[in-house]
């Protein structure tokens, strides 16, 4: 039992930072972008709102409830990348209210979502004979979860340097990145189609 734990909270922590299938990492520096160390508990509940959904996606594959075609979701996951990057460029500099937190919280579960539906026809057939898949779903979350504290504690932390050292200010450290992501994404869509 604790090795098919540690074997999902393996899979999860690696299916984020994965270098050959980096789109989760982007997501989620794209995500952290905005943010500062100041802001680490806002941003670890906007990032939990991206495991729930990817979750939520998981168990809905798994379970037969919802499947997409796959290049339907391949071509959705870099959309949903740029649609965040967007945000961040036109709303750099400004001042954050609750509806926008709102709106970006509702966007990332969605996303976590979309991005869920792309890995679970590969989850499902990790799941050994005996083993439950709900528990190996949850187990491969809590990885999750612990992949993207990794990345975005990279992300703030890089975002410190290039504000202090460097002298960026946060506007322009957001629109830049926000820029060279929607750059890198811009030929997966194309690819996708």
């Amino acid at each position: 039992m604790l090795d098919s734990f540690l074997n999902f909270l393996e899979l999860g922590l690696y299916h984020i930072v994965d270098f050959s299938s980096y789109d989760h990492m982007l997501f989620l520096a794209i995500i952290s972008v905005p943010f500062s160390f100041k802001d680490w508990k806002q941003l670890l509940v906007l990032v939990s709102f991206f495991t729930i959904g990817h979750t939520l996606s998981l168990l809905l594959g798994v379970y037969d409830v919802l499947n997409l075609k796959a290049n339907l979701v391949e071509w959705l996951i870099p959309f949903t990348i740029i649609i965040i990057a967007l945000y961040n460029i036109f709303t750099a500099g400004k001042t954050s209210d609750k509806s926008k937190s709102v709106i970006i919280s509702c966007l990332v579960l969605f996303f976590g979502l979309v991005h869920g539906l792309a890995f679970a026809n590969s989850f499902e057939s990790m799941v050994k004979t005996g083993e439950s898949q709900f528990l190996s779903i949850l187990e491969f979350a809590l990885g999750l979860e612990l992949g993207q504290f990794v990345i975005i504690f990279c992300v703030l932390f890089f975002g410190f340097l290039g504000q202090t050292i460097f002298r960026f200010s946060k506007r322009d450290w957001i629109m830049v990145l926000s820029s060279i992501i929607i750059g890198l994404m811009i030929p997966l869509i194309i690819s996708s189609i």
